[in-house]
């Protein structure tokens, strides 16, 4: 079982944290009058309004660099003192030659660290946050940045497509004295659930339909975060936000409902209406924008959600420091207001939906 001990409780944390949401959107509506969709279904059934299309010239190597800059900016360290960088994404633009090492040398960490491209379709993100949390806590370096970054595609006219997303997040995981937030306890649960896959070379993703639901998203996430408070004896008392991953604006909201989190809770981490999935960096985005308005003394409590499947739940207490560190970057509200709308026509080329037979 994933757990740290008593005396490795507040030993680390995240030093720092940035993000980055592009600035084009495409709307729920534009997608279904191009496909004849019933938009208020779509709207009921996802709870998205719009969402974030990366734009021509951005990918997710380079929307990962534009976070990790923002999280460097917050935890004013020098870059080359990073030692790990693990990038997790589902849109690697690259099947042979990490992500990763872009990010590094786009930052100026190399070469004195390791790194990697992790995959575990929307939890890609958390999961270098454990790892480096526990090389940190290891005496393996000092600091590590770990970042989930995707520029989702979903199948033309399937239901994908209204919530597929691009958007980042990056956390600079360090010692407890220079952190914002130090991580008290983490956990994971794993299965083989076949809910959500794309097999090589295969341009969009497929889905198991019925099985992405309560096989799924909802086994893992309750799993992950029901285990976190056994072996933590807390309540939803003890929380000022919880963040779930939402790979629509719906499945949050029940499974809080389902574990007795009150909605006020969980209401400041939705990003998803307003950007849609963006996978890797779903979970991660909602927790930026808790620490966006967090108070020190407050606990947030996040479980995000792959596919395949599985779950990785963390509490964090915030520090003082936030106040300091917090307008070093720009927040995640700053990257949902900015925006300009493009047609479908657009968005079809932008994305590369469109194919010279």
């Amino acid at each position: 079982m994933l757990s740290l001990s008593k005396e490795q409780a507040n030993k680390v944390g995240i030093v720092g944290y940035g993000v980055y949401v592009p600035f084009y959107r495409i709307t729920s509506k534009e997608i279904a009058s191009v496909w004849g969709e019933d938009i208020t279904r779509i709207e009921l059934g996802l709870g998205i309004k719009e969402k974030a299309v990366a734009g021509p010239d951005e990918d997710a190597a380079t929307i990962a660099v534009e976070a990790a800059r923002g999280a460097l900016a917050r935890a004013q360290i020098d870059p080359s003192n990073i030692g790990a960088v693990y990038v997790g994404s589902e849109s690697h633009p690259y099947a042979v030659k990490p992500t990763a090492s872009i990010v590094a040398e786009a930052i100026g960490a190399t070469p004195r660290l390791t790194a990697a491209d992790l995959e575990f379709a929307c939890k890609a993100g958390t999961a270098p946050i454990q790892m480096i949390a526990g090389m940190a806590l290891a005496g393996m370096l000092k600091y590590g940045l770990a970042i989930g970054a995707d520029t989702a595609q979903g199948r033309p006219g399937d239901a994908l497509e209204y919530s597929a997303a691009s958007g980042s997040a990056a956390y600079i995981v360090g010692p407890a004295e220079e952190s914002l937030a130090t991580l008290e306890a983490t956990t994971s649960f794993t299965t083989d659930t076949p809910d959500f896959w794309r097999r090589p070379k295969a341009e969009y993703p497929s889905h198991g339909g019925r099985f992405t639901g309560e096989p799924a998203y909802f086994k893992h996430v309750m799993g992950a975060t029901q285990l976190l408070l056994e072996q933590t004896g807390y309540t939803w008392e003890d929380f000022a936000y919880v963040v779930f991953h939402q790979p629509n604006a719906k499945f949050p909201k029940a499974v809080a409902k389902k574990l007795g989190v009150p909605s006020e809770k969980i209401e400041r981490s939705l990003v998803v209406p307003y950007i849609g999935n963006t996978y890797s960096g779903s979970s991660i985005l909602g927790l930026a924008r808790v620490l966006d308005v967090a108070k020190p003394g407050d606990k947030i409590f996040m479980a995000s959600f792959g596919s395949g499947a599985g779950s990785d739940a963390f509490i964090f207490n915030v520090t003082d420091r936030i106040e300091k560190k917090r307008p070093l970057a720009k927040s995640v509200d700053y990257y949902m207001e900015r925006k300009e709308y493009v047609n479908y026509a657009q968005y079809a080329k932008m994305r590369g939906k469109l194919r010279l037979s």
